[in-house]
């Protein structure tokens, strides 16, 4: 499809995230109902928001979803330059992602230990780093900007680093009823608005299809299973979800910002040349904020990292006084000012971009901070998933 003289496949990306969609939010309901008949379902924890035994493992569903929708993608001509021989990023984010979902559906059904699915995660990103979605190059912009050529093995620490490092904020974000699908949504469609931006500046590069198409992909897979997960939730993504929306964050980014070098935009366009890490680092701001002030709180107790509270943000928004649902659209909101408000800058004129982050920062705040308006702050009732009442500690 033509977009301005440049040929953006607008309609295929399209239609890559209306199947992805699609295809998710049937598949959920199939493994919903065998979910339910076996008797696997998600016991209550004391952390837990919901008072209501639910089944999980929605991210089988989603994957589903996801590898049905780059199936698609690799028969359209519009997007072909996005796979092998051209590119084999496409190749490598399948096996990756079926490596984590296994790990995840495994740990929904038993619940393993965190070295062991740290170990699956770690074995997944490398998998990904190995069949060539990697971090190629890192560009510093100080002393007048260079671009940093990676060997093979920094790509793959970096990369895989990089990727564990996603794939557990998201599975910490993870906390209330389709959070971290509308995140992972959000998100993602950040991404995938930077990949069109660059396909139009670069007159179609090829390294701008494979973020596009994941992003669109992911995009797709979030709105199919947010039906089902919006509160009251009737499945929950599990593991395998939450790991799998980390995984393919972290690939879109890597994507979009491990390939810049100075020649696409020239060396004194820093702003230029930085805008795909501020894009992405905008996009997983909010999950890494609460995966790193979770870390800190729990070493400075002398606990486990990965030992779980009912610090996380969201938890401290309920205490506030917000609905489970404001909470969740609170949080929605927040990620959407961050990393919309970053694209922005790459779509509009600086000064547009900047008035409009601003008053949609202002407006977040003045949301956020309802509840402190109203005077309610301290504990609150809070709907769950069986509309039960359940207080909140303080």
């Amino acid at each position: 499809m033509g977009f301005g003289g440049v040929g953006i496949p607008l309609r295929e990306l399209a239609l890559v995230l209306l199947v992805g969609a699609a295809i998710t939010y049937l598949t959920t309901g199939l493994v919903r109902y065998a979910m339910m008949r076996s008797g696997f379902v998600a016991e209550i924890r004391e952390r837990d928001v919901h008072r209501q035994p639910t089944p999980s493992a929605g991210g089988a569903a989603m994957f589903t979803g996801f590898a049905a929708a780059v199936f698609l993608a690799s028969q359209l001509p519009a997007l072909t330059r996005g796979f092998m021989p051209i590119t084999p990023e496409m190749n490598a984010i399948i096996w990756a992602g079926l490596v984590i979902v296994v790990v995840g559906v495994i740990d929904d059904l038993v619940e393993l230990d965190a070295l062991t699915k740290m170990i699956g995660q770690i074995l997944g990103a490398v998998t990904m780093s190995l069949l060539g979605l990697r971090w190629a190059t890192i560009f510093v912009p100080f002393a007048g900007g260079t671009t940093v050529v990676l060997d093979s093995l920094q790509s793959t620490i970096i990369t895989t680093i990089f990727t564990v490092l996603l794939v557990n904020a998201v599975n910490f974000v993870d906390g209330l009823d389709g959070l971290a699908a509308g995140l992972g949504m959000i998100a993602g469609g950040a991404i995938l608005v930077f990949s069109l931006t660059v396909l139009y500046d670069q007159g179609g590069a090829v390294s701008a299809y494979p973020p596009a198409i994941i992003a669109a992909a992911l995009c797709g897979i979030c709105a199919g299973f947010l039906p089902h997960n919006f509160e009251p939730s009737r499945i929950f993504m599990g593991d395998s979800g939450s790991m799998l929306i980390g995984l393919l964050l972290a690939a879109a980014s890597t994507s979009a910002s491990g390939k810049i070098t100075m020649s696409l935009y020239g060396a004194v366009d820093v702003v230029a040349l930085m805008s795909p890490f501020i894009v992405v680092a905008a996009a997983i701001f909010i999950p890494v904020l609460d995966l790193v002030m979770a870390v800190i709180r729990r070493l400075s107790k002398g606990r486990s990292p990965f030992a779980a509270d009912r610090m996380h943000l969201h938890h401290r928004l309920l205490r506030m006084g917000h609905t489970h649902r404001r909470t969740v659209l609170v949080l929605y909101l927040w990620v959407s000012v961050v990393a919309l408000g970053a694209v922005s800058f790459s779509v509009v004129p600086p000064k547009i971009a900047a008035l409009g982050t601003l008053v949609a920062f202002l407006g977040a705040a003045v949301a956020t901070a309802i509840p402190l308006l109203d005077g309610k702050i301290g504990t609150r009732r809070v709907t769950s998933l069986s509309d039960s009442q359940t207080q909140l500690p303080e």
